[in-house]
């Protein structure tokens, strides 16, 4: 894995320490960080459901990716999450 960013080559990518994190973290209202753990968790769903044998599992899962994003685009539209944004 390469080190060099592909914004700019002579930048290198800096982790972000934890202590950082949780101060952002600390930062967002409670209810947005666990829609976006639902989003995130529900796109997922949205992707496992493919095949039309599980049609109904991926509509209720679109409801509940729907209903989160609702929370969150309500705090920052950018933090939308799409079931095609998200890959494990």
């Amino acid at each position: 894995m390469s080190r060099v960013s592909t914004i700019h080559p002579e930048l290198v990518p800096v982790p972000v320490p934890d202590a950082v994190a949780v101060l952002i973290g600390s930062q967002i209202p409670e209810r947005v960080l666990r829609a976006e753990v639902e989003a995130t968790n529900q796109a997922f769903n949205v992707g496992l459901c493919r095949s039309s044998r599980f049609a109904e599992a991926r509509e209720y899962a679109l409801g509940d990716l729907a209903r989160a994003n609702k929370v969150l685009a309500a705090y920052d539209p950018r933090l939308v999450v799409t079931p095609k944004a998200v890959a494990r």
